[in-house]
């Protein structure tokens, strides 16, 4: 690929645009989020956060995180290992149904579900697990979608000659296929954390 080295005014213009997206996407709104936060000063602000609410909120937020991500990296590194290492049929609806999350909003989700689950006398309607699933349903594809692309490039040869000389499956993951796909990994869980 060439790189041009003098490309004039639209190199600027192209800097300027993605400087005033910048600025209006997301340094007035920190800034506002901000201003508003300590509008009143830090004791409002502190007494707003360590509110008994505010304290309930935060460490539901957390729990429901953790319980997702874990979730999350189990079922993606199975699905990633399921689509880049087996043939079967129904690899391109599984692939599919990774995705769905991205597509499909969690409230359409529910709604779907909502009277099979209500049969069944489950209630996830204004309920703890009701956060826990759709937080999982939401956060799902990300770990996946980061660690195939790395197995798919990765290739199974390391892994056949480890399996040849009689490894088992757990050390063949631990000692080769883990440390091709940490960074992939590490990246999916910031994105699954971070949404």
């Amino acid at each position: 690929m060439e790189i041009r080295k003098n490309s004039g005014p639209l190199k600027w213009v192209l800097i300027g645009i993605s400087t005033l997206f910048l600025i209006v996407m997301l340094i007035l709104p920190l800034t506002y989020v901000l201003v508003t936060a300590f509008g009143e000063g830090i004791k409002v602000f502190v007494a707003a956060v360590t509110d008994y609410y505010a304290l309930k909120a935060i460490g539901l937020t957390l729990e429901v995180t953790l319980i997702a991500v874990v979730v999350n990296t189990i079922f993606g590194i199975a699905a990633s290992w399921c689509i880049t290492r087996f043939q079967f049929h129904g690899k391109k609806i599984l692939s599919t149904l990774i995705d769905l999350p991205l597509t499909i909003s969690p409230v359409i989700a529910g709604l779907i579900f909502y009277e099979y689950l209500r049969s069944a006398g489950i209630k996830l309607i204004f309920a703890v697990p009701g956060i826990v699933v759709a937080t999982v349903f939401v956060t799902f594809p990300f770990i996946s979608r980061e660690i195939i692309p790395v197995l798919s490039t990765l290739g199974t040869d390391e892994e056949e000659a480890a399996a040849l000389m009689g490894a088992n499956g757990f050390t063949i993951f631990r000692k080769i296929t883990f440390p091709h796909i940490k960074w992939a990994l590490l990246y999916g869980i910031v994105l699954c954390t971070a949404r």
